[in-house]
């Protein structure tokens, strides 16, 4: 199922189960107005896919302790994340200086700036490393430290304290999960570190991340949203976080559809 594409009642499920935390097939079937084969066809492909987490009785959200997987993680969303990407790179200029981190959008902002002019880019994430390295115009830097064979992310002190040693025009970071109050979320805190370190070295920030990461459950505490200046994200955000990111004047940018 790593090609899964939801549909929209998919996409409510999921949204469901996060609001209550865990969910029957019966309950679910009689919210949807649908047999339970129907609803167990779809828990079935949105287990597969990593979305959920089957129990005895129902399904809850996956683990706040473990990731999804690298391949899933690049194969789920991947138009949304693409828009998000290309808007981003728009608000990038050629002749740059910036960090990027970790994560699939990320490397979709990678690639959404390879038509750029002159970039300074400083990385932790060999992907994007490697694929930035192929414009000629640009100098790009690989922070130290270890490498994850997961993802070819890399981590560490080294990492941080490389990262230290600039302050660039943007900082460009991924997360895993946002809370309804606006807090970031992470699985690991060696990755939390870096994109600390990050932010604390950027004038500017901003964060890539689609509407799927809203409410969804992650152990390490990176910070608040107003930690950043713009927020990419393919979805107008729910209305309970419109006067929190007004109060902290973050900057919503929403990439509709093409």
């Amino acid at each position: 199922m790593s090609d899964l594409v939801l549909n929209r009642r998919q996409e409510q499920l999921v949204a469901r189960v996060r609001e209550e935390g865990f969910a029957t097939v019966e309950d679910l079937a009689g919210h949807f107005d649908v047999t339970q084969q129907t609803i167990r066809r779809d828990l079935a492909a949105l287990c597969d896919a990593g979305l959920l987490r089957r129990y005895h009785g129902g399904v809850s959200m996956p683990s706040s302790v473990e990731n999804l997987t690298y391949a899933k993680r690049q194969s789920l969303w991947q138009e949304e994340k693409v828009r998000i990407a290309n808007l981003l790179a728009s608000h990038i200029p050629d002749d740059a200086s910036l960090f990027i981190n970790l994560g699939t959008t990320n490397e979709d902002v990678a690639r959404a700036l390879m038509n750029h002019k002159g970039l300074r880019v400083i990385t932790n994430n060999l992907n994007v490393a490697i694929m930035l390295s192929e414009n000629p115009s640009f100098e790009v830097i690989v922070a130290g430290g270890v490498v994850r064979g997961r993802d070819h992310g890399v981590t560490g002190q080294p990492t941080i304290e490389l990262i230290r040693q600039f302050k660039v025009d943007f900082g460009v970071i991924g997360i895993s999960g946002i809370d309804p109050d606006g807090t970031l979320l992470d699985f690991d805190l060696h990755e939390v570190r870096v994109a600390q370190a990050i932010i604390e070295h950027s004038r500017q920030v901003f964060l890539a991340a689609d509407h799927s990461k809203l409410g969804r459950n992650a152990l390490v505490r990176l910070g608040p949203m107003s930690l950043v200046h713009a927020w990419f994200t393919d979805r107008a955000p729910p209305a309970e976080m419109a006067q929190m990111l007004g109060e902290t004047g973050v900057q919503v940018h929403i990439a509709g559809e093409a």
